[in-house]
């Protein structure tokens, strides 16, 4: 029996967890960017009013940036095969009303998952080429030719090498000026041993 062939669409999800909106208003937003493809969908959420199209665009640009990176898809080829909002776990906070009595709050958090599709085909991804590990056990060989020059090579570093700066000498002491012109400086004075201020 022939085997029908089948195309495989391959897709690359990405998702934000804990979102400080409710599922109810992130599914409004969703449920406009489904099935477009990345460029239209970026174009509805940036020119959208509701504050939660920041943060589905983030996951889509987060989705977008996996499939590039991890897979090899072109972003600009794909489509959003699905989105959607779970619910989250839920604060509860307290509002304080009149006469001493508190109302309830309760803020709402989603998880925003975006799922891509391609039809095209992936483009090979690139790898550096890791270098060839060397044994421990083989003996490292040298060429002549660097054994020869490493006493020449010490040589001409060390003579290419700047001599330290000298250390500046210490600022001699400034001495007044006068009007009869520069004074000289004050020697130092001799102190009298102590016997003699006695005297004295």
């Amino acid at each position: 029996m022939a085997q029908a062939q089948t195309q495989t669409i391959r897709e690359v999800r990405a998702q934000a967890k804990w979102v400080h909106c409710s599922a109810r208003k992130a599914r409004l937003v969703l449920d406009a960017i489904r099935g477009r493809s990345v460029p239209e969908a970026r174009t509805v959420l940036a020119f959208s009013t509701r504050d939660v199209a920041r943060d589905i665009d983030k996951v889509l640009r987060s989705a977008v940036a996996n499939a590039e990176a991890n897979h090899g898809f072109y972003g600009d080829e794909m489509i959003i095969s699905a989105c959607f909002a779970d619910e989250g776990p839920v604060l509860k906070r307290w509002k304080p009303r009149a006469r001493g009595r508190a109302d309830r709050m309760i803020k709402g958090t989603c998880h925003i998952t975006i799922r891509l599709a391609s039809l095209t085909p992936p483009h090979e991804i690139v790898k550096p080429a890791k270098p060839a590990a060397t044994s421990a056990s083989a003996p490292s060989e040298a060429p002549e030719s660097t054994v020869a020059g490493t006493p020449a090579e010490t040589e001409a570093s060390a003579v290419e090498a700047k001599p330290k700066a000298p250390r500046k000498a210490a600022l001699k002491p400034r001495a007044k000026k006068t009007d009869k012109g520069e004074a000289k400086p004050k020697a130092a004075r001799k102190r009298k041993p102590s016997s003699k201020k006695t005297e004295e």
